[in-house]
C-alpha cells in the first residue's frame, strides 16, 4: 500500500483522532464513524482490495460513510477510482466502464445498471458487493491517475478526466484556507461521484477537523438530496456548510420565500456550475442563506475560484485559489497550477501545465474572476452583436417562475428563448411579464424578442439536462430545432 499521497489527509484525521477521540466524522442516520474509524475501516478496506487484485474499480455505492471509505482505499492501495454518476444513462455507464477498462465495480450493480459482465465476487463492506469481470486490457491513462471523473459535457458521450491524488488535495486544502472553516459541520447536497462535492466537500470538511453528514437519497436522483426534500434537510441536519447548484439555490429562495427560514447555523453556502445572476445572489442573501459563488473545471481537480466573507464581489466567481493562476488570454480563461494529468487515452493532452478553459472571461482589477459564457456558445447576431447566452439565461433564471431556459440566436438577427416554468400552473401571461421585466434591464441588441414554452420537460434522463442541471445545448438545440425556427418570421428565419 502507498499512503503517501494521502498523507496530509491522513495526519488530518490522525489528529482529530487524538483531539476528538469520540467527535463522528461521517454520519448517515444511525451509521457513524469516528476518524480512528474511518482510518481503520479505509485501511481494512485497502487489504480486501489489494487482495483481489483489483487495478480499476467503478465506485457504485450508495452515497454515504461506505462511499468515503472505499474512496480512500482506493488511494492507499492503488488502485483507480472511477465514480459512477447515478444520473448517467445506461449508455453512459458501459462508455465509463469500457473507456476506462474498469475490471471491478463496487456498489449494487443491478440497482446501477451496470453491465452484466460484471458477477458478483465477494462483499467489499456490509451491504458493499464487489463484482469482477475479467481484465479488459489497460486504458491509456496518464502516469500517476489514482482517480477518473467523467465530465457529463455537451454530448452524451462522458469524457474521462484523470487526476493525481496530489491535485485533488490541493484544491481541499485551497478551499479550506480560503473557508477558514476549521472544525465545519458540512452537509453532502450533491452525489459524491461529483468531483466538487468529493474533493471540496468531503475532503476540504476532513482536513479542517470537520464532520460530513449524509440524508437517505434515493438511487438515481440527479442531486445529492431531492430538491423538495432539501429545505427539511437543512433544518434537520443544522450545517455549517453546503455546496449548491443554481437550480437547488433557485428551490431554496423561493422556499425561504413561500416561508422556511434558514436555519441560522449555516456559514457558507458555495453555488457553481453554471453562471450565477447577481440578483439571485442577493436574493439568496436577503433570504439568510450565505451564498458565495464560485468557478471550477473538472481539469483543475474542481475549485478555481471562489468568492468568501473576506473577498467578495456578488457577479463575479471570487478570486482565484492560492494554488492556482487565472489569466485571460484572447478573452478565455486560462488556468495554470494545478493542471490535470491529462484525458483518458488522449496522450497529446498529456503532461500540460496549464488548462485553456473554453470560458469567456476577464480579471478585474482586483483580481477577481468574471466568467461570461462558453466560448463556443457565443451567439453572434447578423447585426454584428457578439452575446454570451449564459449571461442572459441567468438573468431568466434569477426569479422563482423558471426551472430551465435556452437562449439562441446565433447567425440570426436577434435572440429568441425557450422557457420552462417551475410549474405547470405559471401562466403564458405571466412568463412574458417576465422575459418584459428581464428585456428592460437588457441593452437593445441582447433583448429577447420571442419566446416558446415547451411541454416536453428536462431531465438527464432525457438526455438534454446534465446531472448539476446544465442544459446539454446541442442537444436541447436539435431536439426544440421547429420550435425555435417557428420563433422567427419566414424572412429572418431564412436570414
Amino acid at each position: 500500500m502507498n499512503a503517501a499521497p494521502l498523507q496530509t489527509l491522513w495526519h488530518a484525521l490522525q489528529r482529530t483522532a487524538r483531539a476528538e477521540p469520540q467527535r463522528p466524522r461521517l454520519c448517515q442516520g444511525a451509521r457513524q464513524l469516528t476518524a480512528a474509524g474511518l482510518l481503520a475501516a479505509a485501511e481494512r478496506t485497502a487489504t480486501a482490495l489489494a487482495s483481489t487484485g483489483v487495478r480499476v474499480l467503478a465506485l457504485a455505492a450508495e452515497d454515504g460513510p461506505d462511499w468515503v471509505v472505499i474512496d480512500l482505499a482506493c488511494a492507499l492501495a492503488g488502485v483507480v477510482a472511477v465514480p459512477v454518476p447515478s444520473f448517467f444513462s445506461p449508455r453512459q455507464i458501459a462508455h465509463l466502464l469500457d473507456a476506462a477498462a474498469v475490471d471491478a465495480v463496487a456498489g449494487q450493480v443491478d440497482a446501477a445498471g451496470l453491465a452484466p459482465a460484471f458477477r458478483p465476487t465477494a462483499m467489499l463492506l456490509p451491504g458493499v458487493e464487489l463484482a469482477r469481470r475479467p481484465a479488459p486490457p489497460p486504458a491509456g491513462m496518464p502516469p500517476g491517475t489514482a482517480k477518473i471523473t467523467f465530465t457529463s459535457g455537451s454530448t452524451g458521450t462522458p469524457k474521462g478526466v484523470c487526476l493525481s491524488l496530489e491535485q485533488q488535495l490541493r484544491v481541499a486544502e485551497a478551499v479550506a484556507a480560503a473557508v477558514a472553516n476549521a472544525g465545519v459541520r458540512h452537509l453532502c447536497v450533491l452525489p459524491l461521484a461529483t468531483l466538487l462535492e468529493n474533493v471540496a466537500g468531503v475532503y476540504g470538511a476532513l482536513l479542517a477537523s470537520g464532520s460530513v453528514h449524509f440524508d437517505q437519497p434515493p438511487r438515481g436522483q440527479p442531486f445529492g438530496i431531492a430538491p423538495a426534500r432539501l429545505p427539511e434537510a437543512i433544518a434537520r441536519h443544522r450545517p455549517q456548510s453546503l455546496i449548491l447548484v443554481p437550480e437547488l439555490l433557485r428551490g431554496l429562495v423561493a422556499a425561504a420565500r413561500a416561508g422556511w427560514t434558514p436555519p441560522d447555523s449555516l456559514r457558507f453556502v458555495a453555488v457553481g456550475g453554471s453562471r450565477v445572476a447577481p440578483r439571485l445572489i442577493a436574493a439568496a442573501r436577503a433570504c439568510g442563506l450565505p451564498v458565495y459563488e464560485g468557478y471550477g473545471l473538472s481539469e483543475c481537480g474542481s475549485v478555481v475560484s471562489l468568492n468568501t466573507p473576506a473577498a467578495d464581489r456578488p457577479g463575479s466567481a471570487g478570486q482565484p485559489l492560492h494554488h492556482v493562476r487565472v489569466a485571460a488570454r484572447n478573452g478565455e480563461l486560462v488556468v495554470s497550477g494545478n493542471a490535470f494529468l491529462g484525458y483518458l487515452d488522449d496522450p497529446a493532452s498529456w503532461g500540460q501545465t496549464e488548462v485553456a478553459s473554453g470560458d469567456l472571461g476577464r480579471i478585474d482589477a482586483q483580481g477577481f474572476v468574471h466568467v461570461e459564457g462558453r466560448r463556443d456558445h457565443l451567439i453572434v447576431t447578423t447585426q454584428g452583436r457578439n452575446i454570451a447566452p449564459e449571461w442572459l439565461e441567468s438573468e431568466l433564471l434569477a426569479g422563482d417562475l423558471l426551472r430551465h431556459a435556452l437562449v439562441s440566436g446565433d447567425g440570426r438577427p436577434h435572440c429568441v428563448a425557450l422557457l420552462w416554468p417551475n410549474s405547470p400552473d405559471i401562466a403564458d401571461a405571466v412568463l412574458a411579464q417576465h422575459v418584459a421585466r428581464i428585456n428592460a434591464g437588457l441593452p437593445a441588441y441582447a433583448r429577447i424578442r420571442a419566446w416558446h414554452r415547451p411541454a416536453e420537460p428536462l431531465t438527464p434522463a432525457s438526455g438534454l439536462i446534465t446531472g448539476n442541471g446544465r442544459l446539454r445545448r446541442a442537444a436541447v438545440a436539435a431536439r426544440f430545432a421547429d420550435p425555435i425556427a417557428s420563433l422567427y418570421p419566414p424572412a429572418e428565419a431564412a436570414s
